[in-house]
């Protein structure tokens, strides 16, 4: 998407009409080529652009696009600290492989601690990257992530440790718990969590979180913290997701929290979540993330490998690994693709253990 595309969005996504002559004097360009860009807009992105005659162009809804300005008013002293960038995005691939990229491109100036992976301020700072739309969103396993523009968030944090890839197995579960909470803040009432870092109202998916590391075998790392949050999704835009589903409009109604004022929350509960992990691991979290288990005690069949195992979902562990309460006693897994049900209904758990 140009520039200029995205300027007269911009003008637009307060859902009023406007006059092809008044837009084109605002970017500087003709009638004729507004017409053209917004015919290209709304084909490729699907916004329902409609043109009235007398008034002009409008959005059948209005359109709360993504601002740094409101984002970071809304943000505390600490958190805006350990920000080291924070950009907005009209469109991208993958908000977690570009960052990803970077994070990579980075460690290969790295030779020793002068390179900036000391344990200092670098260790404290994050990068942060946010759009408007994604082409190849992806969720764990590869999965495809639907990611209309400017209907939901797509958040990504990229982050520096000291520590080894090893010792971030549950960060995953951390920064779910992060998303939740942020969420009940708000005011989102029956929010859970779906091990390892799933977000679920009323078993249905509002969120989910992927993370990738990548660093040295005894330290440093680098992990991305990649978040997609069901906002408003149309059913045309949802008719790709193969799970059950829920959006926070459907949740709260008019009282849906704005996306900024949701993103600045995130970023909040993320931050916060990934500094204090340096020092502290996965135990200060363990308490709340069991409060927030939307599943305990449910039948659940883990598929590992080639492999079935059938068993009572019993929760995790000290190290953020589900337990499984199987005719055999109680084992233990990092990894694996689950099935829960409950009341004749059923969802699908899945996960991927953190790794380079």
């Amino acid at each position: 998407m140009s520039p200029r595309s995205y300027e007269i969005l911009r003008l637009l996504a307060d859902g009023k009409p406007r006059s092809g002559e008044a837009i084109a004097a605002a970017v500087g360009i003709s009638r004729a080529a507004v017409w053209k860009i917004l015919h290209t807009l709304d084909t490729e992105l699907d916004l329902g652009i409609e043109s009235v005659r007398g008034q002009g162009y409008h959005l059948p809804e209005p359109m709360e696009l993504l601002s740094l300005d409101a984002i970071r008013a809304q943000l505390d002293a600490e958190t805006e600290q350990s920000i080291r960038r924070l950009e907005i995005l009209a469109e991208i691939d993958s908000t977690n492989a570009y960052l990803l990229e970077r994070g990579r491109r980075d460690m290969h100036f790295v030779a020793d601690a002068d390179a900036g992976f000391s344990a200092g301020p670098h260790f404290s700072t994050g990068e942060i990257c946010l759009a408007e739309r994604q082409s190849a969103g992806r969720g764990r396993l590869g999965r495809h992530w639907v990611s209309p523009f400017g209907r939901n968030i797509y958040l990504s944090i990229l982050w520096r440790y000291p520590l080894a890839p090893a010792q971030l197995g549950g960060l995953s579960l951390a920064c779910g718990l992060a998303v939740a909470q942020a969420l009940d803040g708000l005011g989102v009432d029956g929010v859970g969590l779906k091990w390892p870092n799933d977000i679920h109202w009323q078993r249905r998916k509002l969120a989910g979180l992927l993370l990738e590391v990548a660093g040295e075998a005894q330290g440093p790392s680098l992990v991305v913290v990649g978040v997609g949050l069901n906002l408003r999704l149309r059913a045309q835009e949802a008719a790709r997701i193969d799970q059950p589903w829920v959006d926070l409009r459907a949740i709260c109604g008019d009282r849906a929290p704005g996306r900024n004022a949701l993103t600045a929350a995130l970023i909040e509960g993320l931050i916060a979540t990934l500094s204090r992990y340096t020092d502290a691991g996965l135990a200060p979290f363990l308490e709340d993330w069991r409060r927030f288990d939307a599943y305990p005690g449910e039948q659940a069949t883990l598929l590992a490998g080639q492999h079935r195992i059938l068993g009572r979902y019993g929760g995790i562990d000290a190290q953020g690994n589900l337990l499984l309460e199987t005719d055999t006693g109680r084992r233990t897994f990092a990894s694996g693709e689950v099935s829960l049900r409950a009341m004749g209904s059923s969802t699908r758990l899945r996960t991927l253990k953190a790794g380079p």
